[in-house]
């Protein structure tokens, strides 16, 4: 893994020679940047690659999230690529030769109010249509499989039902990024940390390298996957991404022993909970309605949400808080990523997954990877294009995932 580099400020510029220094530069060593690589490594036999990363190797977002996993989404288009992440998920463990604690408990999505009930049924239809494991749970199926959940009707979110998908779950969100990190590097790929991306360096209208803190690199492609600062990066490019950035917050308790078999979340609130390995329960919001860059949220958004669970699940109500933290998200105009080419020549984009990132980790390096591989989208990745935004063939995730995570 490469961590110490020459002093030359242009140390792998190889100017005018026409061979660029690697053939791909990935931006941003998270989860789905650290899996584009292995991806082109390992699917394309593209091992000349770099992964360049301003901090620590997933010491963003991907060390900043709560770890669901799930594919129920209601459109097409969407649960196409979450259904072939978890696939991959599935087999990951065994191929990446790591123990990321993969565990399938489940997740449940409640309903609270009639529109939920009926937006909840057509989602479980609709993933039944396109097959994906789904069921509609009634408020005593609720309770069996959540003993510690209340149903009452006496409370302000009355749960009146609920989706369920068995293969959801959840796993460790910071070994994940270490297994695709190793096999990627026993792959060739070369893993740059403190190493922050402070320009592009073009010929006309083409990608012909980075400007970096520690000198300039040349490159045949480019991929941005910096989630959060998607749209600083394509400013230095030259061009505008239609994201905003927001911070995201979540927390857990100090350890109890297992109380919480299942992953719950609530749309109309914006709470989940699920419970970790080692026994905090982790808890986390929607994202906080203002724009920013700080890795920390609004406490009013934090304490609606816990209000919630508090009154969900009243077991919790003797839990201690250990930690909160936010990461950024980058959320898109129809809050479904961006996937696919630049309006500059060999730049590509991976942004905007806005809460469903960690889930989509696999699926995104698969696609994002065929697509700088081959100057084309994979099907999975075709609708997710920039050219939905002049189109308006919006997909719009916003409501119909369920919930925003």
């Amino acid at each position: 893994m490469a961590d110490a580099l020459p002093e030359h400020p242009d140390f792998l510029w190889r100017n005018p020679d026409p061979k660029p220094a690697y053939d791909v530069v990935i931006v941003g060593a998270g989860g789905h940047g650290l899996a584009t690589a292995y991806y082109l490594a390992k699917n394309h036999g593209i091992t000349n690659v770099a992964v360049l990363e301003r901090g620590w190797l997933a010491g963003g977002n991907m060390a900043r999230n709560t770890a669901i996993i799930r594919s129920n989404y209601l459109w097409d288009e969407t649960s196409a690529i979450y259904e072939h992440s978890m696939k991959l998920w599935e087999g990951l463990p065994t191929e990446l030769d790591y123990d990321f604690l993969f565990s399938q408990r489940g997740v449940m999505n409640l309903a609270h109010t009639l529109q939920d009930v009926r937006d909840s049924v057509r989602r479980v239809s609709a993933n039944q249509l396109n097959g994906i494991d789904a069921e509609w749970l009634d408020p005593q199926q609720v309770k069996d499989l959540c003993p510690i959940i209340n149903i009452s009707g006496n409370i302000r979110y009355p749960v009146l039902g609920a989706t369920y998908q068995p293969r959801g779950g959840i796993a460790k969100h910071d070994h994940v990024a270490w297994a695709f990190a190793r096999q990627a590097d026993a792959l060739g790929v070369d893993l740059i940390q403190n190493c922050e991306v402070t320009g592009f360096v073009k010929d006309g209208n083409r990608v012909v390298g980075v400007e970096t803190s520690r000198g300039r690199i040349a490159a045949g492609r480019v991929g941005l996957a910096a989630a959060g600062h998607s749209s600083v990066l394509a400013k230095l490019a030259g061009f505008d991404l239609p994201i905003q950035s927001h911070p995201l917050q979540a927390l857990v308790s100090e350890l109890h022993q297992p109380v919480h078999p299942t992953v719950v979340m609530s749309n109309h609130v914006h709470v989940y909970v699920s419970q970790a390995h080692k026994g905090e329960l982790v808890m986390g919001a929607g994202i906080d309605a203002y724009n920013g860059y700080g890795q920390r949220g609004g406490f009013h958004v934090i304490e609606h949400q816990m209000a919630a669970a508090v009154e969900l699940f009243p077991i919790f109500a003797r839990a201690h808080l250990l930690r909160t933290w936010g990461g950024i998200v980058d959320v898109t105009l129809d809050a479904s990523p961006i996937v696919g080419k630049a309006p500059v020549d060999d730049l590509y984009v991976n942004c905007g997954w806005g809460t469903g990132g960690f889930k989509g980790t696999p699926g995104s390096g698969w696609t994002f990877a065929h697509t700088i591989a081959t100057g084309e989208p994979h099907p999975l990745n075709a609708a997710f294009s920039l050219d939905r935004f002049v189109s308006g063939a919006l997909i719009d995730e916003h409501g119909a995932a369920g919930v925003a995570h």
